[in-house]
């Protein structure tokens, strides 16, 4: 049995118990008690991550691995380790023998293949046959990548990055200035090193949907776009759907009037536009807004490529890739150029993965396609008389397209936005003990400053602590912050009573100096923190108030949390404490 019972905790809370687990044995114990158990998706992922993570840790022994009582992740984890080739089919030999698991004989097969390969850009092993999806599927009527509705490009031409630029209410989102801004880096990053002078400069273009749009093409201009591709129709006012994703994916294939389908679109393809020579975009990015995020996935499914959703971090370079499924033959390393690398925080909740959207070798994915946080870039200055193309997208909208029609809606007031303040006071479930009084202490705190805000973790809004009526509305989702709240970048940020999950971590990680208040020492925000100051926030907020309003901090009070004795091994202030905090 493991140490402890993961059904009582929940994911972020496990987070940070299992990361401190070493043993291999008592990770598989905690594993197989939640697959016994609740049988969480995100809880399995956190353990398996750990576990990939203590095997990586053991040096490169490949030790012994036990096909019957280890699962379908450990063996792929404990394979790495395994460079024999006559181990590797004693492997398959034995698992054929025993519960024969398809995932796991073809994760032997790639590995056999790995090894058996040649040297590094050498072909190394055979080239592997693409047979047809139909002979591939032969029991499925419709093999999805035989979409008939979807035409994947052989030798396409690509071009430029695209950015969608939301509104709302009329409104152009900040998001959607941010990715403006990080856009224009990108290109001009990009012409620097893969176009120069004797090439034609790629560009941004920013793509306006919906009703009065034409209204902000000048303002895309002025924060960085080269073109602004716009689509306006009165019955594009609110988002839906599909009339949304037929104009985006047509202004990226660019016909002048909507696709056709099927064979009438092979027996009359559209004409090409007149302001490009590509047949799509080489990048795309979507805000991760609600509307966002459902748009993204439908266009880039539309135009047969891939997505990363909620990207915090992106750049542009060269990689090199051994898999066999983008080389083409195992052994063979490729080197995939312009790649754009889209960093998101993983599942795990400990670490940020990085998302490639590569070719295979009989098979182009473009655009390259990620959808971004809002706040995880600055919003650009912009530039005054700018100039810049101004395309209107024109075509016919299917009335078959508007099949859900909105006869009434109440549009709430207009959201807290905690970005732009110098100060950002945080709460989470440290306030339990009295929650309204936890509430008051981090309001109290936040108006000694001249300009401060107040949020929540997400431990608050899903929680089920009662509040009394005068700090409720602080308490409402509108001001978590988080990878699924907002994103902040204050001076200071102070966070009260929050262990410090990687999900809370990408909301706040930009802030210039990051403070917490916590009475466990190991918890995961003290790694990453600027200063820990070990104590009860019912005792330190008070004392960091007072300290506001009088400019200085003693370090001492702070560490012992508030209660007036010296401050002691347990008790510190880490980091670069005593020093004086300005209002």
């Amino acid at each position: 049995m493991p140490e402890f019972d993961p059904a009582e905790f929940d994911v972020s809370e496990l987070g940070p118990k299992v990361q401190s687990i070493d043993d291999p044995a008592e990770l598989r114990a905690v594993l197989e008690a939640e697959r016994d158990g609740d049988n969480r998706d995100a809880v399995i992922t956190v353990i398996e991550s750990r576990l990939e993570q203590v095997s990586e840790d053991d040096g490169g022994d490949d030790g012994e691995i036990d096909l019957d009582a280890m699962s379908v992740a450990d063996i792929g984890n404990a394979l790495q380790n395994v460079d024999d080739p006559e181990r590797l089919r004693d492997l398959r030999e034995r698992e054929v023998d025993g519960e024969d698991r398809d995932t796991v004989l073809r994760l032997i097969d790639r590995r056999l293949d790995s090894v058996e390969g040649g040297e590094e850009g050498e072909t190394g092993g055979a080239e592997t046959d693409r047979e047809p999806p139909e002979e591939r599927h032969p029991e499925l009527d419709h093999p999805t990548a035989d979409k008939r509705h979807v035409r994947a490009l052989e030798d396409g031409t690509y071009r430029d990055m695209w950015v969608y630029c939301e509104t709302q209410a009329g409104d152009l989102l900040d998001v959607s200035r941010e990715m403006l801004g990080k856009a224009r880096e990108l290109m001009d990053g990009y012409n620097d090193d893969y176009v120069g002078d004797d090439g034609d400069d790629e560009r941004v273009v920013a793509v306006l949907i919906g009703d009065d749009v034409a209204d902000h093409v000048d303002e895309c201009i002025e924060l960085g776009a080269d073109v602004v591709v716009y689509h306006e129709d009165d019955r594009l006012a609110r988002f839906q759907h599909k009339p949304y994703t037929e104009v985006f994916a047509d202004m990226a294939r660019w016909g002048a009037d909507p696709p056709a389908r099927d064979e009438d679109r092979e027996a009359s393809p559209p004409d090409n536009a007149d302001w490009r020579d590509y047949d799509e975009p080489r990048y795309v990015l979507f805000p991760a807004t609600h509307n966002g995020r459902d748009l993204s996935a439908l266009v880039q499914a539309e135009l047969d490529s891939g997505l990363a959703s909620d990207c915090s971090g992106l750049f542009i370079d060269d990689v090199g890739i051994s898999n066999p499924v983008k080389t083409g033959a195992p052994g063979t390393t490729r080197t995939f150029e312009r790649v754009l690398h889209m960093k998101r925080p993983d599942f795990s909740g400990f670490e940020y993965s990085t998302i490639l959207c590569l070719d295979n070798p009989d098979r182009e994915f473009h655009p390259q396609g990620g959808s971004v946080i809002p706040g995880s870039f600055e919003v650009p200055d912009p530039g005054p008389g700018r100039e810049g193309e101004v395309i209107e997208h024109e075509g016919d909208l299917d009335d078959g397209w508007f099949r859900v029609e909105v006869t009434e809606f109440d549009r709430l007031d207009g959201g807290v936005d905690l970005s732009g303040h110098d100060v950002v006071v945080a709460v989470g479930r440290g306030i339990g003990d009295d929650p309204t009084r936890g509430m008051e202490l981090a309001l109290e705190l936040a108006d000694a400053f001249d300009d401060a805000a107040v949020g929540v973790s997400r431990g608050i809004v899903t929680g089920s602590y009662s509040f009394d009526g005068h700090v409720e509305e602080y308490t409402a989702e509108e001001r978590q912050i988080g990878e699924t709240g907002q994103v902040v970048e204050p001076s200071v940020y102070i966070a009260a009573g929050i262990s410090g999950a990687v999900q809370h971590k990408v909301g706040c990680d930009e802030a210039d100096t990051i403070v917490a208040v916590n009475t466990d020492p190991d918890a995961r925000i003290h790694d990453w923190c600027d200063y820990f100051v070990e104590g009860d926030l019912f005792e330190v907020l008070p004392r960091l108030t007072e300290a506001v309003k009088t400019g200085s901090v003693d370090a001492e009070a702070l560490a012992d949390g508030g209660a007036g004795e010296p401050a002691t091994d347990g008790g510190t202030v880490a980091g670069d404490a005593g020093g004086e905090l300005d209002e």
